[in-house]
């Protein structure tokens, strides 16, 4: 029995901790689910279905019909449990300069860093020469770094010629690599020596600074040697996110183009990503891949979440109401989904945190509270008594299906 949390996640967008491995290329969610099912493996779409799912696989009951169709969809009611369908709006898609959480430096700094290694830059950039594209990057069908080489026709790298060295896991062109890049590229002898520098720069900024793509384009003088014209680099931010590794890095990130609401979380600790499309429902959960299953989950039941948000392994009360202020940026929610699972963590304190966010920020959406932890029973009877428009559920179900009712209601 199996769980692949993502199926809502919007295309090439790294939903936290849990989506950092799925790049272009490579097997989504849904792909995941199919392979899983031809293997004979039952999907359930939410933890706490597998206590249930298990004990009857374990008695050798052969009937999978699904344990936790709905009333509000009743398609549902008639597929088995691995064969659940899973809708996935066009709406959350996103655009293809927004995909990536990476670090995308200005070309300025780029040429700085390469300045800085000894490589030679030039600004006499000719559109109609025969130009080179130099690029260092990830294989996503071999699933290793890699060069790629093209020549440039006006200005613009010609796909149709690029060719693809596998660079590995050396950190380094060995002379064979080497030789075959300087006679694709049809260099003479004149040229070696700047070739080399350029390749070897952009390899160790590539392993050095954990990159996800350096591109940069390589003009020629009449002495044959080569200097870079143009750059363009992208960094793994996961990096920084996750051990605070290349911080210098971090520092060229220009956030004018990101939306503002993500790159405030983001100093709370927070994982925020506001979802494309319709959506009404607020998501505050705590942990990435549970965050990313409660999108799943809503989606199943009918619902359509307006974000992910992941308030980290230890949500607290100072988190919670980071994440409420956030929430409510957006016009669209018109009702709040607190989904708190984990055994260390205290849900009187989290329900004290979200009594005291409700009427510090003067939210006026109703809120449906899921709470799972340590002191759930004390979290659960504040919440229940607190007087607020706050709603208090054990029962994931019952609670997805509470916020959803409320979100048509408004």
């Amino acid at each position: 029995m199996a769980l692949i949390a993502g199926i809502q996640a919007p295309q090439g967008r790294i939903m936290g901790h849990a989506g950092a491995f799925v790049g272009a290329g490579e097997k989504n969610a849904r792909s995941k689910v199919r392979a899983l099912e031809d293997a004979g493996v039952v999907i359930t779409n939410h933890p706490s279905k597998f206590g249930e799912g298990m004990k009857r696989l374990l008695a050798g009951n052969t009937n999978r019909t699904s344990s936790w169709s709905s009333a509000s969809n009743p398609a549902a009611q008639k597929r088995q449990i691995h064969t659940l369908l899973r809708p996935n709006p066009q709406s959350n898609t996103v655009s293809q300069s927004s995909q990536w959480r990476n670090v995308h430096i200005a070309e300025n700094q780029s040429n700085r860093m390469l300045k800085e290694m000894g490589v030679t830059l030039t600004e006499s950039e000719d559109p109609r020469s025969r130009d080179y594209f130099l690029t260092v990057t990830m294989d996503r069908t071999n699933y290793a770094p890699c060069i790629i080489t093209s020549f440039s026709i006006g200005g613009e790298s010609a796909q149709n010629n690029a060719k693809t060295y596998p660079l590995g896991l050396e950190k380094h062109i060995n002379g064979s690599m080497f030789s075959s890049i300087a006679t694709d590229l049809n260099c003479q002898k004149e040229s070696f020596e700047s070739l080399t520098k350029i390749l070897s720069s952009i390899v160790e900024i590539f392993f050095n600074k954990e990159a996800f793509s350096l591109t940069t384009r390589v003009s020629r003088n009449n002495r044959g040697e080569l200097s870079v014209a143009r750059s363009s680099f992208t960094f793994d931010d996961a990096a920084f996110r996750s051990g605070k590794r290349h911080g210098d890095i971090q520092g060229m990130r220009d956030t004018k183009d990101e939306v503002p609401e993500e790159v405030e979380a983001e100093k709370d600790g927070i994982v925020y990503i506001k979802l494309k499309g319709e959506g009404n429902i607020g998501t505050l959960v705590n942990g990435a891949g549970l965050a990313m299953n409660t999108v799943d989950a809503i989606a199943d039941l009918g619902g359509q979440c307006a974000n992910f948000l992941d308030t980290g392994g230890k949500a607290t009360s100072e988190t919670v109401k980071s994440s409420f202020h956030i929430i409510l940026k957006d016009p669209r929610v018109k009702t709040i989904f607190v989904n708190i699972f984990g055994g260390l963590t205290l849900c009187d304190m989290i329900a004290n945190g979200i009594m005291l966010a409700y009427k510090d920020l003067g939210i006026t959406v109703p809120v449906v509270v899921r709470l799972r932890g340590t002191n759930e029973e004390i979290g659960q009877k504040m919440i229940a008594e607190s007087g607020l428009s706050l709603h208090a559920f054990d029962d994931f179900d019952e609670a997805a299906m509470k916020v959803i009712e409320l979100a048509r209601q408004k």
